[in-house]
């Protein structure tokens, strides 16, 4: 019977990781199209790509596929030509990580979730089928140079806060299916106008030009494949950046670098950084920007609170940390001061 799930402790998985001596490719692609079995397709993906040595997160449903993974180098081709053997996925856009060490994954996970991006949509008229128009690199600049055109950022606040296209909107949320109605509500009265949507890496700006159009707005743009894919674009053909600093991604990186700006600043000093970190306390673990004085002074925690609380003997941390639901520890929307979610020295 092939393997279809992994059995390997995720530590032992990460130290083979970093003992690997082959390079790895670092890619993300998506595409919204139907899936009659997820489940099904679930396995035949997990069983083929396992076999390639391929890590990372694959999200299936019955709207398309989400994935981001590291590929070993010498696997690259032929995991490419699997996936184009795939009918709905042949010449799906494969995008290359910017700034890439290859150890972005450790594990092969392929989840069938309700939708690959929660949209919260309701809607049985809303379709994917009616989208915006895709942009590239060359044409996003030059629509940014006209007047009348409106950018707006569909990611969280934490990714907005290292690096963003200048003047770019910030939809000031970090859950996408309220992003969407506030998009609309925000833009209302500028139906006419020309509307630029982008995001990581093509998935929610999509959704997002197809709901604008949805709702009546007339001129909707996305990037076709995200500050990932621009990135690429802007250096294979010299063009100015129009996205400054760092972009976020959701892997062990934590970022790419696309330009040298540092837009953001350290959360507990105030000083220009924009390295997010975890809280080193696995009862908190929040994302947050930490400079590396800051790590040091605090042993990479978020608070005096839970410095305290790693020192603690290994047993009374799991006591504390018992029965905790840390949810999505981020640095959120609402900009204010660092604050720990939970109390980390309970009585």
């Amino acid at each position: 019977m092939a393997l279809l799930h992994n059995r390997i402790n995720g530590e032992e998985l990460k130290r083979r990781l970093l003992e690997e001596t082959e390079p790895r490719t670092t890619i993300s692609f998506y595409k919204y199209f139907p899936i009659q079995n997820p489940q099904e397709f679930r396995d035949y993906l997990y069983k083929h790509l396992h076999n390639l040595k391929v890590f990372g997160r694959i999200y299936l449903a019955e709207e398309g596929v989400n994935a981001q993974i590291s590929v070993p180098q010498s696997n690259f081709q032929t995991f490419k030509n699997f996936l184009y053997s795939i009918s709905d996925l042949n010449n799906v856009r494969l995008n290359i990580a910017v700034d890439d060490d290859g150890k972005s994954f450790w594990v092969l996970s392929v989840k069938v979730r309700d939708k690959i991006v929660a949209d919260g949509i309701s809607d049985p008229n809303f379709s994917m089928n009616k989208k915006g128009s895709y942009v590239d690199a060359l044409k996003m600049n030059e629509l940014m140079q006209q007047g009348d055109t409106i950018v707006i950022d569909m990611r969280n606040h934490y990714e907005y806060e290292v690096g963003h296209f200048e003047d770019a909107l910030e939809i000031p949320s970090d859950t996408f299916r309220e992003q969407l109605p506030m998009a609309v509500d925000m833009m209302k009265g500028k139906e006419e106008k020309n509307i630029i949507m982008y995001c990581t890496g093509g998935i929610r700006c999509e959704k997002a030009s197809a709901y604008m159009l949805h709702n009546g707005f007339k001129n909707v743009f996305h990037l076709e494949g995200g500050i990932i894919n621009y990135a690429n674009q802007i250096k294979e053909q010299n063009l100015p950046s129009k996205f400054i600093g760092k972009n976020f991604v959701f892997d062990n990186r934590l970022g790419e670098r696309i330009t040298g700006d540092i837009i953001a600043k350290c959360h507990q000093c105030g000083k220009p950084c924009d390295m997010h970190t975890n809280c080193a306390n696995n009862g908190c673990h929040l994302l947050f920007i930490q400079c590396e004085t800051c790590k040091e002074k605090y042993s990479g925690c978020c608070s005096k609170g839970c410095q305290e609380t790693l020192n603690l003997p290994l047993e009374r941390q799991k006591q504390i940390r018992k029965g905790i639901d840390k949810g999505r520890n981020v640095f959120n929307k609402s900009k204010q001061r660092l604050r720990p979610r939970i109390n980390p020295l309970p009585g």
